[in-house]
């Protein structure tokens, strides 16, 4: 498959994503995209947020804790601004500042949920 195509490809995202937490570890956007075939840049970015929607719809679906959490900022460890706004934190009835331990404490709970269910599975 070319990497545009495994870059649109919930199923390789998703690949990736539950080696990651099967691992145990937060995967940051430019480690995915570079994983995936690509170079980090804004627009590959924005795409790659859309399928992680993609992905854990599909996964709610199913049951299975969210996926997208894992992936985060380099800078800081934390999820980016889309995962904020695009239902993330709203889907756990958060409504706190992005940064700060608040936050950290939301991100750190979903991370560890992820990968307590994941390292089971793998």
């Amino acid at each position: 498959m070319s990497a545009a195509g495994r870059l649109a490809d919930p199923a390789e995202v998703r690949a990736h994503l539950l080696a990651a937490a099967a691992a145990g570890e937060s995967i940051t956007y430019s480690e995915l995209l570079n994983q995936l075939g690509h170079a980090f840049s804004r627009p590959k970015m924005r795409a790659l947020c859309k399928v992680l929607g993609a992905v854990d719809r599909d996964g709610a679906e199913r049951g299975e804790p969210e996926l997208a959490v894992l992936v985060v900022r380099q800078s800081d460890g934390m999820p980016g601004q889309g995962w904020w706004v695009d239902g993330g934190a709203s889907s756990h009835n958060y409504a706190g500042p992005w940064e700060g331990p608040l936050a950290r404490r939301l991100i750190d709970n979903l991370q560890r949920q992820a990968f307590d269910y994941w390292r089971h599975r793998s």
